[in-house]
């Protein structure tokens, strides 16, 4: 599979009144063709500079930025702009012309590129089409909802034919309803047309959904990439961490009590696996905090019980979770910290896990 971008020891610096910050700190990692691959950080974490160093928006202070292998530093203007006409993107706020009709908005980088307005009128209706908008081609923008707004920004993004498309917070300002169709026609398209893909959130729900990869990055650091699956599995890294564990508002109700994750990736979501636990072994657990969901009938997600106090409870337990195929992580202390975040919880002790 070749490699979209690849970034080597990329830094970022910003001068101010001659105070230096320093967006990004050698950064390393590569985006392959064909993959949908997540940038996820808190905000002013880095992410949004990272993204506009790969159509050179952004001027990297150190190491550098490769689009197929070309060192996109080493373009002259006209390469560049040519670059990034392979290079679309799409923005939370829409940047739609307001005074232009629905398919005029779509034909505006066909109008740029040159082609005629038979041509361009034709590519936009098909990528109206794409987006299940046709019959509104003739409204104007204000008439639109937001997700309908996001749709023409996406057929006006794929008019030009890009091999890459940047999504920066695209579903930002959307509901939770109308962000979940953005994301499944993103998807659809990425499965029918193999566009790279790149979204740019700070919503873990969002790179849970759809990235195939994802590359945290927290404080202008990578702190972690890898296989979407495989993090929310077993974040290895504090940043990680604190995006894939749901906030528990409960303190253990004793010292003795232990806490532990369990993570459904994969399994039959209809499988009552508290109910059969009490059934079968006569042991009950104290549900703090839970984030699980059923995609077409099979049960993904997380839930953070507290176990029993009595430690030989606690071993029949986990190892009946662990015997029924789900992984388990050890949350060893719950510490708090700040208010927008309510705890803390850290798994450096963390147990095996049972695939």
């Amino acid at each position: 599979m070749a490699e979209v971008f690849t970034l080597s020891h990329v830094s970022k610096t910003y001068k101010n009144d001659g105070k230096e910050f320093e967006a990004l700190k050698d950064i390393s990692l590569d985006i392959k063709e064909g993959e949908i691959f997540g940038v996820i950080g808190m905000s002013g974490a880095g992410k949004s500079t990272l993204v506009r160093t790969l159509n050179r928006l952004e001027e990297v202070s150190a190491g550098s930025v490769s689009f197929y292998g070309q060192d996109l530093a080493a373009l002259k203007p006209a390469e560049i702009r040519k670059v990034r006409r392979q290079i679309a993107m799409i923005f939370q706020s829409f940047n739609l012309v307001g005074q232009r009709s629905v398919i005029s908005n779509v034909m505006q980088p066909l109008r740029i590129a040159g082609v005629p307005h038979g041509k361009r009128k034709e590519k936009a209706l098909g990528m109206l089409r794409v987006v299940g908008l046709e019959e509104k081609k003739n409204e104007f923008p204000s008439r639109l909802s937001g997700g309908q707004r996001q749709r023409v920004a996406i057929a006006r993004a794929l008019a030009a034919d890009p091999r890459v498309l940047l999504c920066d917070e695209a579903t930002s300002a959307l509901d939770p309803k109308i962000t979940g169709e953005i994301l499944e026609l993103l998807k659809e398209i990425n499965r029918k047309t193999k566009l790279t893909i790149i979204i740019i959130t700070h919503e873990m729900s969002v790179v849970e959904r759809i990235c195939d990869r994802v590359a945290i990055i927290d404080n202008g650091n990578l702190a972690e990439v890898g296989e979407v699956n495989e993090i929310f599995r077993n974040p290895k890294s504090e940043a990680a961490r604190k995006l894939v564990f749901p906030s528990n508002p409960f303190d253990p109700t004793s010292s003795d009590s232990r806490l532990i994750r369990i993570v459904f990736d994969g399994l039959a979501a209809s499988k009552p696996f508290i109910a059969e636990l009490v059934e079968k072994t006569g042991r009950k657990v104290n549900i703090l905090s839970a984030n699980t969901k059923s995609v077409g009938g099979i049960g993904y997600g997380q839930m953070v019980l507290e176990l029993p106090e009595n430690k030989e409870d606690q071993e029949i337990i986990v190892n009946f979770f662990r015997e029924g195929g789900l992984s388990i992580q050890e949350i060893s202390t719950v510490t708090e910290t700040s208010a927008g975040d309510h705890k803390r919880l850290n798994n450096d002790s963390e147990k095996g896990e049972t695939q």
